[in-house]
């Protein structure tokens, strides 16, 4: 993970590095995610999150496009 003051600064970084932008999310968003991602995690019945499952967590959660898609 990685942290930028703002989305030039992910430009600037991905144009110096030659790498490809990946997903991107705010703090409170990411907060967000950790939340909901670990909310059961303690739980006796806790397993794994399926691909659709997770998936639907990150549209909640307005991460949407290629990147966070993890079905071909």
């Amino acid at each position: 993970m990685l942290l930028f003051r703002s989305e030039e600064h992910v430009r600037r970084w991905c144009e110096q590095s030659g790498l490809e932008r990946g997903g991107s999310m705010s703090p409170a968003t990411a907060l967000r995610l950790g939340t909901a991602w670990y909310a059961d995690k303690l739980q006796p019945e806790w397993r794994r999150k399926t691909a659709d499952e997770a998936e639907a967590v990150f549209t909640e959660l307005g991460l949407v496009g290629d990147f966070w898609r993890l079905r071909g």
